[in-house]
């Protein structure tokens, strides 16, 4: 619960700096937390980005500002950080559906993005099969793209990018690399990688589908994964149903609860070789996040 209590105190700091572009290295001081240990929980729990959240948050102050007294549309802009009515605009259009200009007519719908507050909630349906694994540097060559968690977009590109190295042979390929590999790591096994870009704001990662080899591979990028201590989840069941869940039990439910937190490093997505297709119900597959003990 003091995970919580850290959570909520740090969004109640959000909220009365609005107007000052709280930094993420701050809040996540106050969270007791690294920026993106945080900025990975907050995500996973809220549906949101960091920035995401500032920005609805200040769209919702300023539809409030424009109902309820006559400043003008460019003093609000500037108020809440835009430097342009223009940008404003479009802002604001892209939540509320209409323009700050038409919010201020009778009986026009606005939204509402109220603060968010944290709880934990135990459910106690079914279990989380892990273990704490800490496993020496190994390389991965693959393929990658760049997807954002904006919206949510990434649930639907990295499917989506896992359909298309299906169909153009680089899955195949990198099955028949990961078969060679008798002695590594991930022995037989795919792997997705999953890294940030940009760790100010965690809306951009780039997406690596890929398999351990110590070979350089014209045509694929390679990818260094570092000595890290690992958490290691099963997920048993059709993809990517299965593994999205498994992804947002481990923000929402295990990371609360354990003593550890988000280690600096990339996450994985395991895939050993199986007969079973990945749509039926005994598919398996794990989840790596990199993990250290938290400081009490």
């Amino acid at each position: 619960m003091n995970w919580i209590k850290r959570m909520n105190t740090a969004l109640k700091y959000v909220e009365s700096q609005l107007l000052e572009n709280p930094h993420v290295k701050e809040v996540a001081k106050i969270a007791n937390s690294s920026e993106y240990h945080f900025q990975r929980m907050f995500y996973m729990l809220s549906g949101y980005t960091f920035g995401e959240y500032i920005r609805n948050r200040k769209l919702s102050l300023a539809a409030q500002d424009l109902l309820t007294n006559n400043e003008k549309i460019i003093d609000i802009a500037y108020k809440y950080g835009y430097e342009t009515p223009e940008s404003f605009s479009r802002a604001f259009q892209r939540l509320h559906g209409v323009s700050p200009r038409e919010s201020r007519k009778e009986a026009v719908s606005l939204k509402i993005f109220p603060p968010i507050a944290f709880t934990l909630s135990v459910k106690g349906v079914k279990s989380m099969n892990f273990k704490i694994k800490t496993m020496e540097s190994f390389k991965v060559a693959g393929k990658s793209i760049m997807v954002s968690t904006e919206g949510g977009k990434n649930f639907i590109d990295i499917p989506a990018f896992w359909q298309k190295c299906n169909r153009d042979g680089t899955v195949a390929e990198l099955a028949k690399i990961a078969a060679d590999n008798k002695g590594g790591v991930l022995t037989g096994a795919l792997a997705s990688v999953l890294c940030y870009k940009d760790t100010d704001t965690s809306e951009n990662w780039s997406f690596l589908v890929g398999a351990e080899t110590l070979e350089s591979i014209e045509g694929l990028e390679p990818v260094t994964v570092p000595a890290l201590k690992w958490a290691i989840f099963e997920a048993v069941g059709p993809c990517p149903e299965v593994i999205q869940d498994v992804w947002k039990r481990i923000f929402s439910e295990w990371f609360p609860t354990s003593n550890y937190e988000h280690d600096m490093g990339p996450e994985l997505e395991v895939y050993p070789a199986q007969e079973a297709s990945d749509s039926d119900p005994d598919f398996y597959c794990e989840v790596w996040i990199p993990v250290i003990e938290k400081n009490t």
